[in-house]
């Protein structure tokens, strides 16, 4: 057995441990890894791949199965959303922050006669360098998301402190979204998503209601501390 299969293998049994019942999507995030190494993944079964880059992304859509699902998890510049929205096995982009990118992508997905799943991003934790709109102001661009003919809201994703994600039992970014979705979807008079959890923190984030988690670390290993110049290993 391969060590990503082992380690996938691991990732999603811990999933389905703290899941108690309820189903649970992984999305392996695939950042700056070669296809070989995804190719591993989807071999075991793996569907749901996250990117953060425009250029990584869509090279990697061209060389991978068209059956995988792809999730755009980066932030994402205004000039780039059309090329991103276009790819017709996305799955959804979970980093809309404002009203501009909303309305490009729903162009984008409108040109492809094909709607799309996206999230709402949410900045729990307050810092300036993080993207995703304030609490306070997410429920107007929910409302936006869901008047555009070509978007379907999923739901709402973070990216939450690093400082938070390394502890045990508490965690106030997991804690503001949830809470945060109980408000919305009163008001939206529709069910929500939660996207949140990583390699460090997934399991906590299941707890605190995620129906998402993004794992990358934990199945493909420490990713290279600089953007490779190709998404196939020169091995």
């Amino acid at each position: 057995m391969s060590v990503i299969r082992s380690c996938l293998e691991s990732v999603r049994s811990q999933v389905q441990q703290c899941a108690n019942g309820r189903n649970i999507n992984l999305v392996a995030v695939s950042k700056f890894h070669p296809v070989e190494q995804l190719m591993e993944a989807y071999e075991a079964g793996q569907r749901h791949f996250g990117e953060n880059y425009m250029q990584e992304f869509l090279a990697k859509a061209d060389l991978m199965p068209k059956d995988v699902q792809w999730h755009f998890i980066g932030n994402m510049q205004s000039q780039k959303c059309k090329k991103i929205a276009s790819v017709k096995n996305l799955y959804a982009i979970e980093t809309i922050d404002n009203e501009k990118k909303a309305r490009l992508v729903n162009q984008a997905r409108e040109a492809i006669q094909t709607p799309l799943r996206v999230y709402v991003q949410i900045n729990t934790s307050g810092e300036p360098n993080k993207a995703g709109v304030m609490p306070s102001e997410a429920l107007e661009l929910c409302k936006i998301v869901q008047s555009l003919e070509y978007l379907r809201l999923q739901g709402l994703m973070t990216i939450g402190s690093i400082s938070h994600s390394h502890l045990q039992d508490q965690n106030p970014d997991f804690q503001l979204l949830s809470d945060l979705r109980l408000k919305l979807q009163k008001e939206l008079n529709s069910a929500l998503e939660l996207s949140m959890g990583m390699s460090s923190d997934f399991p906590l984030a299941i707890k605190y209601g995620s129906d998402s988690v993004r794992v990358g670390s934990s199945i493909f290993g420490s990713r290279p501390e600089e953007k490779p110049e190709s998404v196939v290993s020169s091995n």
